[in-house]
């Protein structure tokens, strides 16, 4: 008999890859991006700020995910804007500052934008643009100013924003053009929804309520990004918008009937998923089977079927904006000069620094050889001391071999492809597998070899693939080292304030149930907070967890505090259903209340977390 051998943490991580469709769209947004880009400049005589340009568009495709135009507006564009301003600064620093103030400089703008990458997913990419872009303005010599390499930069990105937002994604044609992520996505919300009935009473109750909540934050990131004007502008628009409020109150609905753990009937979960169908439509619902009605959460499940039957009948719908998260400024702040932000920010600024710092006394003592760009070697440093792509060793093991693997692909391409018809091909091609390749963070980082590759050959610079080899290795073993480093403070800070931020959003959202407040527009986004910042902490856990055991050993313990936290927000979720349908709470419910918050404050303590204390009904 076979035994199956348990790998490793870190290293069934990097041998693990996404699952999921091919993005087709994001496909043919990668072909249509750097190459063109590239093409252009190269028959205008502009080849170097064709380059930059190219850059641009990559990293930006890096970034092209799945969802709506509106979100890809924020996600795309903000860290080009971070990038552009990375490049002007590292342009001039080269340029007017010696080795030891450059080196400076950098180290405080990779302090900086450690920090910043503490807030959240695009704040971390605005990070990660702005140091690779620092260091590609410094380390690249080009003939341009660095104000004309910094309007490139935005022009290659803007570009594929324009792609994003003019060409249509599969199905898009088949209903509302402009609505292409943002339909699909309320459509999850329902299909959530019925999955998680059909799950009430078994053990995949946890993981479909984890999904719903995924695919409410999906939908409401999708409906809520940047817009021109403040509220829905077309009746298109509002009837969506109306579709995924009347999603909440069955999400909630259907969370409490979990929560209870009683099967219900399979018909039950008939109604979301001719919601579904429907807002895929854009049609009508038709009758709807009415659930039973024998307990407050069914009660609960039938009144939300029926409003959001008469929501999908309405023409227009209602002109409410989905609850959107409130994250005021001083909240920013905080996140990213607190605990997580501040080690982040000095392992950053440690590693970006010191990479900085050898890769230009190589330059200088001629280890390069002909070879005069020293960027490689801080930029690679960037990728990998990023903790959301992964666990530390996963991650250097990944661009390693991702590295190598690209490396040699390329230097067999680059002796029998004519220059530049065939590297600009090469550079098209690899766009256009980059959103393939961002599945695995080793295929990622070998097509992203290639395309490099090939624009700095375009650029003038001779075949670079020992070179690049060399410098990512050195890369990896800078970041080890210091990754293993003893830092002031206590080790796992970011976990520790993701589980600090779950903790206050469960305050709150339990305080405004108990309080008996009827604005269920206020209840409902405090539950959207409470679960998507559950969410992000437990995706932090686990990624720390995966870690070497020098480092996993200071996150130890707070997977459990996150699953009473979770456990916490599901029986406030429970208390408010109940409390709407009969007024007062059942023993069972403040006992659960009474126990977890004795359970959170004792967890708490153990590990020393601030965490708020939380209110137990009277």
């Amino acid at each position: 008999m076979s035994r199956r051998i348990a790998l490793p943490p870190w290293l069934a991580h990097a041998l693990r890859a996404q699952r999921g469709p091919v993005s087709w769209s994001a496909v043919t947004r990668g072909a249509l991006a750097a190459g063109p880009l590239l093409l252009t400049a190269v028959l205008l005589h502009r080849t170097s700020l064709g380059v930059v340009a190219a850059i641009a568009a990559m990293l930006a495709g890096i970034n092209d995910r799945p969802g709506s135009r509106r979100s890809a507006v924020r996600r795309l564009g903000v860290p080009a804007a971070a990038g552009a301003l990375g490049l002007l600064v590292g342009t001039y620093g080269g340029e007017h500052l010696t080795a030891v103030p450059l080196t400076l400089l950098l180290t405080g703008l990779g302090l900086v934008a450690g920090g910043m990458s503490a807030v959240g997913t695009v704040a971390s990419g605005a990070g990660t643009q702005l140091l690779v872009a620092a260091a590609i303005g410094a380390g690249m010599p080009v003939a341009e100013a660095g104000w004309q390499r910094a309007l490139a930069f935005l022009a290659g990105a803007g570009w594929l924003v324009v792609l994003r937002l003019a060409l249509p994604t599969p199905g898009a044609l088949a209903g509302d053009f402009r609505f292409d992520g943002e339909r699909d996505a309320v459509a999850a919300v329902y299909d959530a929804v019925a999955d998680l009935l059909d799950a009430v009473g078994g053990e995949a109750a946890g993981p479909r309520r984890a999904a719903l909540t995924a695919a409410l934050d999906h939908a409401q990131d999708a409906l809520t990004g940047p817009r021109l004007r403040r509220h829905a502008s077309s009746a298109a628009e509002r009837r969506l918008h109306a579709q995924y409020a009347a999603a909440l109150p069955l999400a909630e609905a259907a969370t409490a009937l979990a929560w209870a753990g009683e099967p219900i009937s399979a018909r039950a979960a008939e109604g979301p998923r001719r919601l579904a169908l429907a807002v895929r439509a854009n049609g009508g619902t038709g009758p709807l089977p009415a659930p039973s009605r024998s307990a407050p959460a069914l009660r609960a499940l039938d009144d939300a079927l029926l409003r959001a039957a008469e929501t999908f009948d309405r023409a227009g719908g209602g002109a409410q904006r989905p609850p959107a998260r409130r994250r005021p400024a001083l909240d920013l702040v905080r996140a990213a000069l607190g605990s997580g932000g501040r080690e982040y920010g000095l392992r950053v600024a440690l590693c970006f620094g010191a990479s900085a710092a050898i890769a230009q006394a190589l330059h200088h003592a001629r280890w390069y050889g002909e070879h005069q760009h020293w960027y490689w070697l801080p930029a690679t440093a960037v990728f990998l001391v990023k903790p959301d792509l992964g666990p530390l060793a996963s991650r250097v093991l990944c661009r390693a071999a991702g590295t190598v693997l690209g490396a040699l692909v390329f230097a067999g391409l680059a002796a029998v492809l004519p220059r530049p018809e065939g590297l600009i091909v090469l550079v098209a091609v690899c766009g256009a597998v980059i959103p393939v390749s961002t599945r695995h963070f080793g295929a990622q980082t070998a097509v992203v070899t290639v395309l490099v590759l090939a624009l700095v050959m375009v650029g003038g610079e001779p075949q670079a693939s020992v070179s690049r080899i060399g410098e990512t290795l050195l890369a990896c073993a800078i970041v080890l080292i210091v990754g293993h480093l003893p830092m002031a403070g206590k080790r796992g800070g970011g976990v520790r304030a993701r589980l600090g931020s779950a903790g206050r959003a469960a305050h709150a959202y339990l305080d405004h149930v108990l309080s008996g407040s009827g604005d269920r527009g206020e209840r409902w986004a405090l539950r959207r907070e409470a679960y998507r910042t559950l969410a992000e902490a437990r995706t932090a856990i686990a990624l720390a967890a995966a870690e070497l055991p020098a480092l996993a050993r200071h996150t130890e313990g707070t997977d459990a505090v996150a699953a009473v936290l979770e456990r916490l927000v599901d029986t406030t979720t429970a208390c408010a259903v109940h409390l709407d349908e009969t007024g007062r709470l059942t023993a069972r419910h403040t006992r659960q209340l009474e126990d977890l918050a004795a359970e959170l404050e004792r967890d708490g303590q153990r590990l020393g977390l601030v965490v708020p204390q939380m209110p137990v009904a009277a």
